[in-house]
């Protein structure tokens, strides 16, 4: 496979170098304004280099996000954020990937994907904005809805539980699960930072109200606490206890595990395949098609 080439090194020096010329649109008190906030943040204690850092998106009022900075950003199409990211980390594995979205796009038509990912491992970190409702298409029920609750185009309530994304990335054996709230931004830049900073598929599960469709910040605001400093982060059975305690929502690491990561396989194999079959030449490829 042909490497994309980096570009030169451009690291950021304060948040005005990664705030794009391009305006924020979402409404007055939208929780992704937080996630935008500490994604700033984050690259800034990281010290990222702007044109080594790809942003990939879905639909959705999250797959704006992109384009409010200036790292190199792909816009997929509904529900492909996570297969789009892990061919931009498979073409350069030197870049920084992270990829966002919400939780429709993730959990409903994207749904398939996301055990994928889990089990390569592929070094890339997916925060998934979740405000439990469809946005942008003015209010209908997500995958995490919660039973019952009622919205414009389902007068009568949602009929259907909900998923927890936190209890679905633990299932699934993801290599690094967090969870973070938007209206604690200082929280969320640190569970980032440790995102983007593991080595393999890291998932943070970023709960991000809207304030329009389904406003629950007061919800969360009584009921989100730290995950506490004794929680053994290797502990998966602790893990699912904690996402699984009535009446609290657990912010923090769940789990943390070290495992091959997909490229340095992809690497390994390269180098078996040209040791019996010699270098490749795309060329001579697309010679038969000529």
């Amino acid at each position: 496979m042909p490497e994309i080439q980096t570009s030169s090194n451009v690291n950021v020096k304060s948040t005005a170098d990664i705030k794009s010329n391009v305006a924020p649109i979402w409404c007055p008190g939208c929780g992704d304004f937080g996630v935008l906030s500490a994604v700033y943040r984050a690259a800034l204690i990281l010290d990222l280099d702007l044109k080594n850092t790809v942003l990939v998106s879905g639909i959705g009022c999250s797959g704006r996000l992109p384009i409010f900075t200036n790292f190199y950003g792909f816009h997929g199409v509904h529900g492909r954020v996570l297969p789009t990211a892990t061919g931009v980390k498979l073409a350069n594995p030197k870049l920084t990937v992270i990829a966002v979205g919400g939780d429709g796009d993730g959990l409903a038509i994207g749904g398939g994907h996301f055990p994928h990912a889990a089990r390569r491992n592929v070094d890339i970190t997916y925060i998934m904005m979740d405000n439990s409702v469809y946005g942008l298409t003015k209010g209908q029920g997500s995958p995490t809805t919660a039973p019952n609750f009622t919205l414009k185009a389902l007068p009568y309530g949602v009929q259907d539980e909900n998923l927890n994304p936190v209890a679905l990335s633990l299932a699934y054996d993801v290599s690094f699960v967090a969870r973070a709230y938007s209206g604690h931004i200082d929280a969320m830049t640190d569970l980032f930072v440790k995102a983007i900073q593991h080595k393999g598929f890291s998932f943070v599960h970023s709960i991000s109200p809207c304030t329009v469709f389904n406003d629950t910040y007061k919800f969360y605001r009584e009921r989100v606490v730290e995950i506490p400093k004794e929680h053994d982060v290797t502990n998966k059975k602790a893990a699912l206890d904690l996402w699984q305690t009535p009446g609290k929502v657990y912010l923090g690491t769940f789990f943390k595990s070290s495992r091959t990561e997909m490229t340095e396989q992809s690497a390994k194999l390269s180098v078996a395949v040209q040791a019996r079959k010699g270098k490749g030449s795309t060329e001579k490829l697309l010679e038969q098609f000529v």
